[in-house]
Order: structure tokens, then C-alpha cells, then sequence
């Protein structure tokens, strides 16, 4: 069974950094195509980046430059660096992972973005 983990969130001042982990496991983690998604409170839930299975990424236009999507197969684990972040990043973000017919979602981990 596919299991995805989010750790990383939390409080964090305009400005600032945080560094969000997805731990895979249950699969073979490489052949899978990653992603960073992310949900605002009353709002629906927007892509925020994504990795394939040979590191190509692609990023919401509107995170371009502040945010930087990777992972470390060797670790079955995707980052997602999200830096001078702002009070509208304040969202749920969640981890995805597709393969075949797979496509599956961690719980997520809570990002608040607030002084």
C-alpha cells in the first residue's frame, strides 16, 4: 500500500522559510510523477509544483522563484523549499503521487504564513 507523509509545516513569519518533506513509502518511489498541491481556506485546491520521474519540474506561475520543488529517490522523499513566503501562501499543502493508474495523496501539513 502507498503511503505518502507531509512534515515541514507550520508558523512561520512573512519572509520567511520552510522546508516541506514527503515521505513515500509502500513503492518503488522513482518511476512516480510528484507533486506539491496546496489548498487555502475557502478556496479549491491549486498545483504548486511538480516532479517527474526523470527531475523535470514544472511550478504555478505565480510561485516561479520563490518556491523549488526536488527529491531524492535514494530517499523516497520530495522537498518543497518555499522561500520569502507571504501571508496568502497561508494554505493546506498536500503531497501527490501518480504512476499507471496510481494517484495517491498524503494528509497534508498546515503552512500559516502570519506576524
Amino acid at each position: 500500500q502507498v503511503q505518502l507523509v507531509e512534515s515541514g509545516g507550520g508558523l512561520v513569519q512573512p519572509g520567511g522559510s520552510l522546508r516541506l518533506s514527503c515521505a513515500v513509502s509502500g513503492t518503488a518511489f522513482s518511476p512516480y510523477h510528484m507533486g506539491w498541491y496546496r489548498q487555502a481556506p475557502g478556496k479549491q485546491r491549486e498545483v504548486v509544483a511538480t516532479v517527474d520521474s526523470f527531475g523535470i519540474t514544472n511550478y504555478a506561475d505565480s510561485l516561479k522563484g520563490r518556491f523549488t520543488i526536488s527529491r531524492v529517490n535514494a530517499k523516497n522523499t520530495v522537498y518543497l523549499q518555499m522561500n520569502s513566503l507571504k501571508p496568502e501562501d497561508t494554505a493546506v499543502y498536500s503531497c501527490n503521487a501518480r504512476f499507471g493508474g496510481m494517484d495517491v495523496w498524503g494528509k497534508g501539513t498546515l503552512v500559516t504564513v502570519s506576524s
